[in-house]
């Protein structure tokens, strides 16, 4: 073991969590607006809306990530003359790769809510738009949160992808520095624990949040 050797490299790789959250946070919050906007059209009676949805849903989750990351870094400034940074695309991608999977979870949490809900709110003359946002997607956000806990867990793990288009991210800064020390086991393992670290606290807060929700 070589752990001396890495620790003066330390402070550079604990420089890309900071990175790795706020690729993170960013996907996330782009990505789960319009997770919602798509779940919206998948339950719409207008049927054009419905076809664009699941188009749209097929295509991001019928091909690679990796593939959808490549396309977008690499073809945009050839289409559109415009140079693209590896976070910007990054940050693209897993926003419309992870609002492709959240919508099908939120349109199964807004389709588990008894539809005596929908009839009493109809009842009571309250309008489609403050049943949907102040009675159902409450509820239904309560069910799933569940799965967009694993899915922002996952959406962190899979953010070590970005490295291969050369953002300075947790994995690429470790691989930079087994590069330059010539040692692979130690800064790979750093970065796996740290990963491991942040989905744990990811996790942990998760189930609290999911627990006081309960109670609620």
């Amino acid at each position: 073991m070589h752990f001396l050797e890495i620790l003066p490299s330390l402070p550079f790789i604990l420089e890309g969590v900071l990175v790795t959250l706020k690729f993170t946070t960013l996907s996330l919050l782009c990505g789960l607006p319009l997770g919602i906007c798509l779940a919206l059209c998948k339950i719409s009676h207008i049927c054009v809306l419905r076809s664009i949805a699941n188009v749209y849903t097929s295509i991001f989750r019928g091909t690679p990530l990796l593939v959808q990351l490549s396309i977008i870094f690499f073809a945009t400034p050839q289409l559109t003359g415009y140079p693209i940074s590896a976070f910007q695309a990054g940050v693209i991608a897993f926003s419309l790769n992870s609002a492709a999977y959240s919508s099908e979870t939120i349109r199964a949490g807004i389709q588990s809510i008894d539809q005596g809900q929908w009839e009493a709110a109809k009842v009571l003359g309250i309008s489609y738009k403050h049943t949907m946002m102040r009675i159902i997607l409450p509820q239904a956000v309560r069910n799933i949160l569940p799965s967009l806990i694993s899915e922002m867990a996952n959406l962190l793990k899979e953010s070590a992808i970005v490295s291969i288009i050369g953002e300075a991210d947790l994995l690429r800064r470790a691989q930079v520095v087994a590069a330059e020390k010539f040692l692979y086991f130690e800064p790979l393992l750093i970065a796996a624990l740290l990963y491991f670290l942040m989905v744990s606290v990811i996790s942990y807060f998760g189930k609290r949040l999911e627990k006081k929700l309960a109670y609620a």
